[in-house]
C-alpha cells in the first residue's frame, strides 16, 4: 500500500467486513488437527501493511491445515511492513533497516511490482545479486481510482468520459465553476507523497501516461518533455496537501463527513482523493471510521486514458532454500484458492485474476472492467519520475512554531533534553523540503520581559535557507509556560494574512505539553477560529513529543483545520514523525 510508515488499521477493517462475508456465504474454515509437524519448513513472509493482517490470518489457517507438499509441510510466519521500508531493508541490512525482530524473509508481498523494479536498481547500484529480476503471480489486485463524494462524482459522470487532466487539472482558481458549479468553489484533491507511498507513486506515473496519451513504453525523453511536465505541474497545482498514508486522508474525510452529524469541529477542502479502489470499499463500509458509514459515500472514477493496477505480487526471494521454495509455491497456491480469495474480496480487493465481485462494484459505484491498465515503466523511468516530482510538486508556505517552554529542558531523555531532540529532528527534517518552499519560524512559551506576547518571530516567511533555519533553532532558549492556544491562533491568522493561493499553506506546531496560559484557555473558541475555510485553507499540523503532551487536544486542533497530529511521545520516534509530517509538503 501507500506509505513507508503506515498505521495498522486492518484489524478494524477485517472485523467490519467479516460479518458480511459470512452472510454472503463466504467460506468458513474449520481447523483440522495437523498431526506431526516436526518436519515443517519455516517460511518467513513480509507483507505490505494494508493486507498483512489478512495474510497473517490466512497463514494461521494454512498452518492449521493438513496440507503437505513433497511429503512435507510449511510453517508460515507473516510480518507486516510497508513496501518502501521493506524494499530498503532488503537492499541493505535487514536487521537494522526493517525495524522488526523478524528474520530476513524468503517471500515478499509488496503492493506493486513498481517496488520490485526499484529494488533491482538498488541491488545493481550496490553491486549485489538482483533479488527481483522476473515477473510474479498476484494474490490480489486493486486499480488506482479517483474517489469523489457521490454528489460531485455523479455530476462529473454526466459530463461524459473524462481523463486525469479533465478531473485533477481543473483550475484551482475557477475550480468547479468550469463545470457550471461555482457554489462548489475550488477544486483540490489529496494524494500521497510518491517517495513514500505506492498509490502516490502510481498516481504520479499515471499523470505522465495521461500527458503522453499512451498506456505503455513511457520513456525518459517523455518524462523530460516540457509539454508533459507542464501537464503534470498543472495537476500537482491542485493538490490540497500530500500525505504519507492515503488511509489518513480518507479517515479525515470520513471524520469531516460525520462531524456534521456529531456537531464536532472538522473540515475538509478535498473534492477528491487518488487512492486504491479497495480503500473506497473500506471507506464506504465504515471500516475506516470505526464501523460508522459516512453520510455521503465515495464513488470510484476510472479516467478515460486508463489507470494503474496495483498487482500485489508474490515474490520468492533468492535466499529461499529448495524446501522453502516448495513451501512458498504451496502457500501461493493456497492463497489463490477460492475460499481465501473470498476473504480478499471481503475487504475490497479484486481477485488474483483482476476480477471484481458484484459486491465490490456495487459498494464503490465502480466498473467490472475499469478500461485500459497502464504498463509499469522501466525502473529507470520510474526513478526519473520520482526525481522530477521534486521540481514539479506543489510548493509550500509554512510557519513552524516551536515550544520553548521550561519543561523542554526540565528533564532529560538519556543525555539530551527534549528541546535538543526537537531541534535536531527539525534541522534534519527541514532538509526534506524544497529550496523554493517558503518557511517562517516562531518560538513560543509564555510572555517574555519587554513583550506583551508569548510568541516571538525568529524568521519571517521566506524561501527556505536550511542553514539559517538551523542556526536559529540552535539559538533558541527555554523558559516559562506553554501558551499553546494563543500561539496557534496567531500563527493561523498570520498565514491567512500571508496566504498564497499557489502553495500549500500550513502551520506546524512542535510541543511537549498542554496549554498553560490562563489568558487564553478556551479550546472551543480556538477550534472555531481555525476552522478550515475550503476556499482559503490553512492547515494545522502538530507533533507531540513527550508523554506530557496533550495529544487528544492536538488531534482536535489538527482536525478542525484539516491537518494531522503526529505522536512522537517516545523521543526515539520524533525523526520518523518529522519525515511523515514534512512529506505533507
Amino acid at each position: 500500500m501507500a506509505s513507508r510508515r503506515t498505521q495498522r488499521w486492518l484489524p478494524v477493517a477485517f472485523a467490519a467486513t467479516v460479518g458480511f462475508a459470512l452472510i454472503a456465504g463466504s467460506y468458513v474454515y474449520v481447523s483440522a488437527v495437523a498431526g506431526d509437524r516436526s518436519d515443517c519448513v519455516a517460511l518467513d513472509v513480509v507483507s505490505s501493511t494494508e493486507k498483512s493482517d489478512l495474510v497473517e490470518d490466512l497463514a494461521e489457517r494454512y498452518n492449521g491445515s493438513r496440507r503437505r507438499f513433497d511429503g512435507r509441510c510449511a510453517d508460515v510466519t507473516v510480518t507486516g511492513l510497508t513496501s518502501g521500508q521493506a524494499m530498503e531493508a532488503l537492499a541493505g541490512d535487514w536487521a537494522a533497516l526493517s525495524g522488526t525482530t523478524s528474520p530476513r524473509p524468503q517471500v515478499w508481498l509488496p503492493t506493486s511490482t513498481l517496488w520490485t523494479g526499484q529494488l533491482q536498481l538498488l541491488d545493481k547500484a550496490a553491486g549485489h545479486q538482483v533479488q527481483t529480476p522476473g515477473e510474479y503471480a498476484s494474490i490480489a489486485n486493486s486499480p488506482l481510482v479517483i474517489a469523489m463524494p457521490a454528489t460531485k462524482a455523479r455530476f462529473l459522470q454526466q459530463q461524459g468520459a473524462l481523463g486525469w487532466g479533465d478531473i485533477l487539472g481543473m483550475s484551482g482558481e475557477k475550480g468547479w465553476a468550469e463545470f457550471g458549479k461555482p457554489e462548489w468553489k475550488r477544486f483540490t484533491f489529496g494524494k500521497d507523497n510518491p517517495n513514500l507511498s505506492t498509490s502516490g507513486l502510481a498516481a504520479t506515473i499515471a499523470t505522465y501516461y495521461a500527458a503522453t496519451n499512451t498506456s505503455s513504453d513511457l520513456t525518459a525523453a517523455d518524462v523530460r518533455d516540457p509539454k508533459v511536465t507542464r501537464f503534470v505541474r498543472q495537476i500537482e497545482a491542485n493538490v490540497s496537501h500530500y500525505s504519507d498514508d492515503v488511509v489518513d486522508l480518507l479517515r479525515a474525510l470520513a471524520a469531516a463527513d460525520l462531524a456534521k452529524v456529531d456537531g464536532e469541529a472538522a473540515g475538509s477542502d478535498l473534492s477528491a482523493v487518488v487512492t486504491q479502489e479497495e480503500l473506497v470499499y473500506l471507506y464506504n463500509t465504515g471500516a475506516l471510521s470505526n464501523g460508522r458509514k459516512p453520510r455521503e459515500q465515495l464513488v470510484a472514477l476510472y479516467p478515460k486514458e486508463g489507470t494503474f493496477n496495483l498487482d500485489h505480487p508474490y515474490v520468492v526471494l533468492p535466499q529461499a532454500s529448495d524446501a522453502q521454495r516448495a513451501g512458498a509455491a504451496d502457500f501461493l497456491a493456497f492463497l489463490q484458492e477460492a475460499p481465501q480469495q473470498r476473504e480478499f474480496a471481503a475487504i475490497g480487493f479484486r481477485d488474483h485474476e483482476q476480477t471484481a465481485s458484484d459486491q465490490l462494484v456495487q459498494v464503490v459505484g465502480g466498473a467490472k472492467a475499469p478500461g485500459t491498465y497502464f504498463e509499469p515503466p522501466s525502473p529507470e523511468v520510474v526513478q526519473g519520475i520520482k526525481a522530477g516530482w521534486e521540481t514539479l510538486r506543489k510548493k509550500a508556505n509554512i510557519l513552524m512554531a516551536v515550544d520553548v517552554s521550561g519543561s523542554m529542558t526540565a528533564n532529560k531523555v538519556g543525555t539530551h533534553t527534549r528541546l535538543e531532540y526537537a531541534m535536531d529532528a527539525a534541522k534534519n527534517g527541514i532538509k526534506l523540503l524544497n529550496s523554493e518552499d517558503r518557511v517562517g519560524l516562531w518560538a513560543f512559551s509564555a510572555k517574555q520581559a519587554g513583550s506583551s506576547l508569548p510568541y516571538r518571530a525568529q524568521l519571517p516567511l521566506a524561501r527556505l535557507d536550511d542553514r539559517q533555519f538551523g542556526a536559529k533553532l540552535d539559538a533558541m532558549r527555554s523558559g516559562g509556560g506553554t501558551a499553546l492556544y494563543t500561539t496557534i491562533r496567531a500563527a493561523h491568522r498570520h498565514m491567512l494574512e500571508n496566504y498564497d493561493r499557489t502553495r500549500i499553506n500550513a502551520v506546524v506546531v512542535l510541543t511537549d505539553g498542554e496549554n498553560e496560559y490562563p489568558e487564553d484557555n478556551d479550546l472551543a473558541k480556538l477550534l472555531r477560529d481555525i476552522a478550515l475555510d475550503p476556499d482559503r485553507p490553512v492547515k494545522v499540523f502538530c507533533i507531540a513529543f513527550d508523554k506530557g503532551s496533550d495529544l487528544p487536544t492536538l488531534e482536535k486542533i489538527a482536525a478542525a483545520a484539516a491537518g494531522k497530529a503526529f505522536d512522537a511521545q517516545d523521543p526515539a520516534k520524533i525523526d520518523e514523525a518529522f519525515v511523515k509530517l514534512l512529506s505533507s509538503f
